[in-house]
């Protein structure tokens, strides 16, 4: 597949959301480790970083990235936390790399309009191949707390080679944006099942809008079964082709976060920037099946089957079963209170159903749902 120069034109709606995803969630995840005791020091990856901005002056990933630090900066030097921020960009086909001079250029400007930054931030640049500087960075990866951006151009770098070292890590949090839609047209040739083999007429049967969804759901099946990594996929459309983001973590409180971001971002699916799910016609009425349930209508849905029939038992095991199906605690926790109020179950030891990570895995807080038999 050809090289392709995503800087020669403006930033569009597509990409414009996919940047902010990746600010939204590094928001999150900077002072999650900065205010953790006997961390020193953090790590941010941003393999393809581009210039800093666009052509109209719309930051790139690695501007937000310096923003989103600046921000936490008074907390950096509380804590006496280093963060070395690793910024890379290489144009494989041009002598002149003027791309990554101009990446230079925009962060140290960033870095000199805040002097006091450089004493708790360091940049390391490079202006390298992916497939040499990945591996000479990965023990970096996995010796610190990492936040790892791979905005990639080209199926070799989703090579699953990539995903099961970053499946070896402890303490890192990484976002993989995907050009989804060349594995419809191409997913059966020779060049796309070198690097990742999926099933594409399995995969063809979602429909082209899921996508997205289907490749994030092949790479889960790939990895290995005792795995503690996470996969979710938050898909892109631009026009007529669909990309994503295949975001991945280990810790429940990472994942906790990310769900967060996705459903503030659509609060009918969570996972896209458009009705993936043909939920606007929802409301019509089918003379067969009656009325379509939404998403979040049918996760609810399961969620009272389940209680009801004692295969959830308490706010452990739902929390649990929310992270799995790609929702917030609070879905499950609306269809529990409602259960409550209709005398179908009792909350034993909380007056509320506790369906949030600091509940569960901060506080250990653990409550049972007794079903109320009639």
């Amino acid at each position: 597949m050809a090289y392709k120069d995503l800087h020669d034109s403006p930033f569009d709606e597509s990409t414009i959301a996919k940047l902010e995803i990746f600010q939204d969630y590094a928001q999150a995840w900077i002072p999650t480790f900065v205010m953790q005791p006997h961390i020193s020091e953090i790590h941010i990856f941003d393999f393809f970083a581009g210039t800093g901005y666009d052509k109209n002056g719309v930051a790139g990933s690695p501007i937000r990235i310096l923003t989103k630090i600046q921000e936490q900066k008074g907390y950096l030097f509380q804590k006496n936390v280093n963060i070395v921020v690793h910024l890379n960009e290489f144009e494989p086909i041009k002598k002149k790399q003027q791309k990554f001079e101009q990446l230079k250029k925009s962060c140290s400007e960033f870095m000199e309009a805040d002097s006091s930054l450089s004493s708790r931030v360091k940049i390391e640049y490079y202006n390298e191949d992916f497939e040499t500087l990945f591996p000479k960075l990965i023990s970096t990866i996995k010796d610190y707390p990492s936040l790892v951006y791979l905005d990639q151009n080209g199926i070799k770098f989703l090579s699953e080679k990539y995903f099961m070292e970053l499946e070896k890590t402890s303490q890192t949090d990484f976002l993989y944006f995907v050009s989804s839609s060349y594995f419809w047209r191409f997913g059966k040739s020779d060049e796309f099942k070198i690097h990742l083999d999926i099933d594409m007429d399995e995969a063809k049967k979602n429909g082209y809008k899921k996508i997205h969804r289907t490749i994030t759901r092949e790479l889960r099946n790939k990895l290995p079964v005792y795995t503690k990594l996470k996969l979710y996929p938050f898909s892109l459309r631009k026009g007529v082709n669909i990309h994503g983001i295949i975001f991945g973590a280990s810790h429940p409180r990472a994942v906790d976060k990310f769900l967060s971001i996705g459903w503030k971002r659509n609060g009918d699916n969570g996972d896209a920037n458009f009705d993936i799910d043909d939920e606007a016609g929802n409301a019509q009425l089918d003379l067969f099946v009656g009325q379509k349930l939404s998403k979040i209508e049918s996760f609810k849905q399961e969620v009272c089957d389940r209680i009801r029939e004692g295969v959830i038992k308490n706010n452990f095991e739902m929390l649990n079963f929310v992270y799995e199906q790609g929702h917030i605690g609070k879905h499950a926790a609306d269809c529990l209170k409602d259960m409550k109020s209709k005398g179908e179950i009792n909350f034993i030891g909380s007056s509320s159903p506790s369906v949030t990570y600091d509940n569960v895995f901060k506080n250990k807080k653990k409550v049972e749902y007794q079903i109320i038999k009639k």
